[in-house]
């Protein structure tokens, strides 16, 4: 065991990360179990760049089930968290879809020329779409 050990304080304070989520991301298995000594958690200086890519993860949208899924495909030769990333692209572009299609209703109906959006033509005809289970993508004119 070397000087350059981290307490689970001390990699929370190098992290920005509390101490119960560096916990929880143990028992969830994203980190794996540190060495203990006298009872404390003693992490490898490498665990903050861990806890950094749980983190980076974490904001670019996967959820930590994917993240662990993520971090257990990596291996030199394999591929397996490209896949994984694949897909995530594939729902971020999903959801930007269908954040930009909501942009569009908002902002044709702050623009609407009808004082009652609920007398509005376009409104009328998306809803009667809506209603007739078609999603909002396909409902709203472009």
């Amino acid at each position: 065991m070397g000087d350059r050990d981290l307490t689970i304080g001390e990699l929370a304070k190098r992290t920005g990360v509390a101490t119960s989520t560096l916990r929880y991301y143990e028992e969830l298995g994203l980190m794996p179990a540190p060495v203990r000594v006298s009872g404390q958690r003693r992490y490898p200086n490498s665990a903050v760049g861990l806890v950094g890519m749980i983190l980076l993860l974490r904001d670019v949208g996967f959820s930590l089930r994917e993240s662990k899924a993520l971090l257990a495909s990596r291996t030199p030769a394999g591929e397996g968290w490209r896949g994984l990333a694949q897909r995530k692209l594939a729902d971020l572009d999903q959801q930007i879809a269908k954040a930009q299609t909501a942009k569009e209703a908002i902002t044709h109906a702050l623009h609407c020329p009808y004082d009652d959006i609920t007398t509005c033509p376009t409104s009328s005809k998306v809803i009667a779409a809506r209603l007739a289970g078609q999603p909002l993508q396909e409902a709203h004119p472009h």
